[in-house]
Order: structure tokens, then sequence, then C-alpha cells
């Protein structure tokens, strides 16, 4: 079966962070669509609709038919522009918020004209950083009839959230699995669902694991998945498997356990290494863990699991990676 691996189109190119607009050149449309598709087992982008995308959507469009990659997500632009420093679809200003949820419908319109089925909305603007800065709960309210207003426009494109504990803002609404979930139950909508950022559960202090679990047990709403890796105190956004290896082999297996057949978008930020480069050292990893998962008989993981025992558990992951080994 052919991976279904993808990456942030931008991820190949040159990176900016808070103290350099980049450390590389910069790269054209046609440049980044080459780069990306030379990436061994990645078959996918995802596009985030920034103003410079939105101008340039047509040569995309053309770009994508010539590569042969699949167009998986596009996300809509809720935070790079200074317009939406007090939030987006939560904004106490209505104008404000009717321009997050007509960016989002457009956004979805866009999608289908391309065969794309997914939307993600990272709402990181969405929340707050002072304390009596904000009403929880009618920014919440807010938030959620944008999105139900979002998904009634185009129930055949689901809007997938994507949750973050903090960044930009330092507290974020949509923050956790379960604060996830709770949205999503509250917009009340089938084609609402989540984005799992293995990196924003590190975050979070969050198992990546069994976040999926519980994001299979309730509703079953993981519509995509961003892989990377971090030290937990930020957003590093590494190459995937180069901090929490065995994290990663535990979420593989319950990806695979719960069914889930979307794809794995790498999301990362190469701020010092060639950025093509990095993403296919991801991908590399993502294979081979993914088919270390693969190879072990799942009634042996799921004996272990029945056990509740650690040492049997430390036994497994050593089984997993050195099946040499005795």
């Amino acid at each position: 079966m052919k991976e279904k691996y993808s990456v942030f189109l931008g991820n190949v190119g040159s990176c900016s962070d808070r103290y350099c607009a980049a450390y590389g050149r910069s790269y054209s449309w046609e440049e980044l669509f080459e780069r990306a598709a030379s990436i061994p087992y990645l078959s996918g982008v995802d596009l985030v609709l920034t103003p410079e995308v939105l101008e340039s959507f047509e040569v995309i469009r053309k770009l994508l038919k010539a590569s042969d990659l699949k167009a998986v997500s596009l996300a809509v632009d809720h935070f790079t522009q200074a317009k939406w420093k007090q939030g987006s679809l939560s904004s106490v200003d209505p104008s404000i918020r009717k321009e997050a949820v007509r960016d989002t419908m457009r956004a979805m319109d866009l999608a289908a004209e391309i065969g794309c089925d997914l939307v993600t909305v990272w709402p990181g603007q969405d929340g707050y950083d002072y304390l009596f800065q904000a009403d929880y709960i009618r920014e919440r309210t807010l938030f959620a009839d944008g999105i139900r207003e979002a998904c009634r426009h185009r129930p055949d494109i689901r809007l997938s959230l994507e949750y973050k504990a903090k960044e930009p803002r330092s507290h974020c609404y949509v923050n956790s699995t379960a604060a996830t979930l709770l949205m999503i139950q509250e917009i009340g909508e089938k084609n609402c669902g989540a984005v799992l950022d293995y990196g924003h559960a590190l975050l979070g202090y969050e198992n990546p694991a069994e976040a999926v679990a519980m994001l299979a047990k309730y509703g079953n709403r993981l519509f995509h998945v961003h892989i990377n890796d971090n030290y937990r105190l930020w957003d590093d956004d590494m190459i995937v498997g180069s901090v929490h290896t065995l994290e990663c082999l535990e979420f593989f297996y319950w990806l695979r356990r719960t069914g889930y057949d979307g794809w794995m978008t790498i999301d990362q930020f190469p701020y010092r290494e060639n950025g093509r480069d990095a993403v296919a050292e991801s991908a590399a990893w993502l294979h081979a863990l993914e088919q270390k998962i693969a190879q072990m008989d799942s009634e042996i993981i799921e004996d272990v699991l029945r056990k509740k025992d650690g040492i049997a558990a430390s036994r497994l992951m050593r089984r997993i990676l050195f099946p040499e080994e005795k």
C-alpha cells in the first residue's frame, strides 16, 4: 500500500523564525513542487491559503496537476494577518468574525474545485494573553457558531480543527484533545473533526497515542494528522522521530488499531537545514517506524496491554525496535 504522506509545501523551502526572515534563499512555486515531488514516500502537499498563495492559486492548481501530488488539505489563514490579532472566529468584532467565516467557506469551495475534501482550521489567534481579558464562555460560543455555519455551507467538505495549547496567544481556546472534542460536540455537524498535531500534543503534555484513542472513542473524529517532533517545551517542529521515537511507535500502533486511513502531513520547520532533505528524513523515519509496527503481531501488543505490566511494555518496545534480540 502506498504511504499517504504529505508536507506543507513551504516546508521544503526556507523557513523564517522570530529573529531571521530566512536562513536560505527563496524558492519559486515551481521549485517547491519539484523539491516535494522528489522526496521518496511523499505523495501529497498541504497548502496554507495566505494572501500570497491565493494570488498564485491558478499557478499552484496547474503545478498540482503537473506534479502528480495530491492536495491533501487547504488550511485557512486565520493567523498570519494583523486583522486576526484579537481572534478570528471568536472575535468580539462582528465584521472580523464575518471575514473569518467567509474565508473558511472560500477555502472549502477552493478545496472542492481541486478535488480535496479537507479544510484545516488552526485558530492560533483565538484565545487570550491576560487575566480578565476575555469572556471565556461567549467567545467559545462565537467560535462554535462560526464553524457550524461554515460546516453547513458545504457538507461535502470536512472541516478539521487543529488544537494547540499556546502560540501565538499565551492561551488558545481550542487547546487540547478533550477541549476539541467538546467543541466538536457543541458544533454538532458530521463534517467537523480534529487535526491531531503530534508536536502540539507533546507541547500540551498529552500522550499522542492516547489522543488518537480518545478521538476514535468519542465519535471517530480524527480527520487529519500533522507529524513532527519537539522537546515538549515548545513547538520546535523537528524531524519525525528525532526525539520521541518510542512515542512514535505507540502513536502509529493506535492509528492502525483505530483504523485511521487518512494522511500524515509532515509539519516541520527546518530553519537551518536544507528543507527538502529534512522533510525527506522525516518521510524516511515515518516509513521505517510504521513498518516496525506493521511487522509486529498485533495480538502480542494487545496481550501486553491487557497485562498492564510496565516491564512487559518495556520488553515489547525493545522487541519492536530490535526483533533480532531474544
